[in-house]
């Protein structure tokens, strides 16, 4: 019951992952077709991200007043439903409507099954849980590539996905009864559920809280800055077309899948802390491989290198919240955290989308090691107040 309740989890992970790549897959042609300004990216980014602060800072209300399958299926609705928005939007200002749902139907749902994957199941399932939001990112692009490359344009590269939304949500309302037998195995197991929820101030006070957003902030400021802008980068700084950037763009997000696939298995000879100080350095060396001048094939090969050092970061972290913080606070600091990394992927990108249209996009790389170095510290920081080794 419980193994099959886990592979629903799986899927609602890739439903979560499906429309994350697919802005950035299709900007180089949105922006131009709209004739606005290449940073409206951004704008976009940061509403969405500002529509799911509000849902992630509520997951432990509203997981706590219903239940993890209703947060689950609402968000996956509410998720197609804005993914239809964009699928028919002709104006910029249309846009920036459907990234309200689309933000409100991913903050709940993130921060409500990481929490209870974190809780109840093993490190590695929590790593392959994020390999399945990975897959989900990875294939978004993809259907965006094939949508200008067939010449349907990129709204119909939103509506392909529109459509595999519907499915996943329509199998999740059909599993609902085998959410609730799995959830009351699973309770019986941790009696947090009952506990009243934390107020912002509370959570802020525990010590390595701060911290802990901080990483999560940057840690999405990284992700979503190379997602978002990696296309673009493509086009303008390397020439490559734009339907074959879409489809490169790509690259990052089979980094992080394939990276996470492979860190199940990783797990069982690391720890959490071991797993994120190794995904440190690997992105340290996408980067570099990126600035070296030479071919774009090694472009393509940091973007995956990138992804492949993400990969354990985001896992690693969200599973060690409940021996860090307390099973009785994980949701709570899992919320916030959540809040912090759609901050972090709202701000972050669009500031860069500022920079690269005043100065230029060639410097994204510059501009991912400072994020870099801010998160590490960040993290060691986190390490000595909650005394982790």
């Amino acid at each position: 019951m419980v193994s099959l309740l886990l592979a629903v989890i799986y899927m609602s992970f890739i439903s979560l992952g499906l429309p994350d790549g697919l802005l950035g897959a299709g900007w180089p042609t949105i922006y131009s077709q709209m004739q606005v300004p290449l940073s409206y990216a951004g704008i976009l980014q940061l509403i969405i991200a500002g529509s799911t602060v509000l849902t992630s800072l509520q997951s432990d209300r509203l997981t706590k007043k219903y239940n993890t399958a209703l947060v689950t299926i609402f968000s996956v609705a509410t998720t197609a439903i804005a993914l239809f928005g964009f699928s028919i939007s002709t104006k910029f200002y249309m846009l920036c409507l459907f990234s309200i749902p689309y933000g409100l139907g991913a903050g709940s749902v993130d921060a409500a099954l990481n929490n209870y994957v974190s809780l109840h199941f093993k490190s590695r399932h929590m790593s392959w849980l994020h390999c399945m939001w990975g897959l989900g990112a990875t294939t978004g692009p993809l259907f965006m590539s094939y949508a200008l490359t067939s010449g349907a344009g990129w709204n119909k590269g939103y509506r392909y996905v529109f459509y595999l939304q519907v499915v996943l949500t329509f199998i999740l309302v059909l599993s609902y009864p085998l959410w609730i037998k799995g959830i009351k195995i699973t309770s019986g197991k941790d009696k947090t559920i009952k506990e009243a929820p934390l107020k912002l101030k509370e959570i802020l006070k525990i010590p390595g809280t701060i911290e802990v957003m901080i990483v999560f902030f940057v840690y999405c400021a990284i992700e979503q800055t190379t997602g978002l802008w990696a296309s673009s980068y493509l086009v303008l700084n390397r020439g490559i077309s734009a339907e074959s950037a879409a489809s490169f763009a790509g690259l990052f997000f089979l980094g992080i899948t394939i990276g996470r696939a492979i860190s199940g298995f990783v797990t069982f000879k690391l720890n959490d802390n071991q797993m994120i100080k190794s995904g440190f350095f690997i992105i340290a060396l996408g980067i570099v491989i990126i600035l070296l001048p030479f071919a774009n094939m090694l472009t393509f090969i940091g973007f995956i290198t990138i992804g492949l050092g993400c990969a354990p970061i985001f896992p690693s972290v969200i599973h060690s919240t409940p021996t860090n913080f307390g099973a009785d606070k994980s949701q709570a600091i899992i919320g916030v955290q959540m809040a912090s990394a759609y901050l972090g992927s709202g701000i972050m990108p669009s500031f860069f989308g500022f920079i690269a249209n005043n100065i230029s996009i060639s410097i994204m790389p510059i501009y991912l090691i400072i994020l870099l170095i801010l998160m590490v510290s960040a993290y060691k920081s986190l390490l000595r107040k909650r005394e982790i080794n």
